[in-house]
């Protein structure tokens, strides 16, 4: 016989997810309704106003899909991209890298700008990348890698992009919610994000935006949508208009947790949350230096919520990180493609963003006779 499942109750510190707010939880067990009923409607409504609050977008075209993040950035790139199309993909780590395999997988024409890990994309590469494809479809990348921490600069890079009459698409699921992010404001055509970072949500959903040129290149598609999921033109459907049109069974209780959490943020505030975070990671990155720990990305472009970072000389990361969880319940990140084996990616989002949770963490280094700092 199987027993009753248990997990352990893990501090979590790594790339994602965060640990999730107790009246996230408490939501999540709300007895289920149809995702058809009047009130699940409401509730979709309501989600559907509260994404558009905290992405600063009055787009129409926001919902939330019902996959994880990566289903996000496929959504945007299926439905924007079709054979014939040719777009410019900025890659600097692994999510760069997932963007282009998806656009060559729509037929599209794919120039990469590839930087070194660990850096940002400059406006230098957009202006050379738009010297060999002048009328780009779309031009993307990642808002906050979370492969190596590094935060890009969007606003510069935005305006080339537009002048070239492309379409910007932006990954920002390690950005939402934890740090300065202004769809409208930059002008963003598609953007796609997930709930397990700094939302603070359980992994499962999610939230994208189009702008209304970016909904006038789906309408003027010449072929279907490769990915029957994902085609908004069935999707939009089920999340907006009068009377919603089936398209597929909704994760209720997975809406109902997002629910909270995007009321939990909009309570705090999204500007006190940005600075929460930041004033965090500087107490964070102190101790860390003080222990001897070195980051891999420049201060002007690391994230404060992702903190990708050497270890001192000496020590083995692998048997380190697997130390704090086995003993102290504490989950920090290794390295991904590139920095496997050599870093540590440390988050602090969301409720795991906290000066109580950076002090479990250097109390637990400084406690390990295994760490030399």
């Amino acid at each position: 016989m199987y027993k009753e499942l248990t997990t352990s109750n893990r501090i979590l510190m790594g790339p994602g997810p965060s640990d999730a707010h107790p009246r996230v939880l408490k939501a999540m067990s709300t007895p289920l309704i149809g995702h058809l009923d009047p009130e699940f409607v409401t509730i979709m409504d309501e989600v559907k106003t509260m994404v558009q609050d905290t992405f600063m977008t009055k787009n129409h075209m926001t919902f939330v899909v019902s996959a994880p993040g990566s289903a996000g950035m496929e959504t945007c790139l299926v439905n924007l991209l079709e054979p014939g199309d040719e777009a410019i993909i900025c890659i600097n780590g692994v999510f760069g890298g997932r963007m282009a395999d998806i656009a060559e997988r729509c037929g599209a024409t794919v120039h990469k700008v590839e930087v070194s890990w660990g850096t940002a994309v400059s406006p230098d590469d957009i202006k050379k990348a738009l010297d060999v494809c002048k009328q780009p479809k779309l031009v993307a990348l990642v808002h906050a890698e979370t492969s190596t921490g590094v935060l890009q600069p969007l606003k510069e890079i935005s305006d080339l992009v537009h002048n070239a009459g492309g379409l910007l698409m932006v990954d920002a699921v390690t950005s939402y919610c934890g740090m300065e992010l202004k769809v409208d404001d930059w002008n963003i055509d598609a953007i796609y994000t997930g709930t397990q970072k700094n939302l603070s949500a359980p992994p499962g959903l999610s939230p994208v935006s189009f702008s209304d040129k970016a909904v006038k290149a789906l309408e003027n598609r010449k072929t279907k949508v490769q990915s029957w999921f994902l085609d908004l033109s069935m999707v939009k459907n089920y999340w907006g208009g009068a009377k919603r049109a089936y398209h597929h069974t909704a994760p209720v209780s997975s809406v109902y947790a997002l629910r909270e959490a995007l009321r939990i943020v909009l309570e705090e505030g999204l500007e006190n949350r940005w600075k929460r975070h930041k004033d965090v990671h500087q107490v964070l990155k102190t101790k860390l230096e003080n222990l001897g720990f070195n980051y891999l990305v420049e201060e002007s472009y690391r994230l404060p919520n992702l903190n990708a970072v050497y270890l001192p000389e000496g020590n083995d990361e692998a048997i380190i990180r697997r130390k704090l969880l086995d003993h102290y319940n504490i989950e920090v990140g290794g390295g991904l493609g590139a920095f496997a084996g050599k870093i540590w990616r440390i988050g602090i989002m969301g409720e795991s963003c906290t000066l109580n949770h950076v002090n479990m963490l250097i109390s637990a280094l400084e406690d390990m006779k295994e760490f030399s700092s």
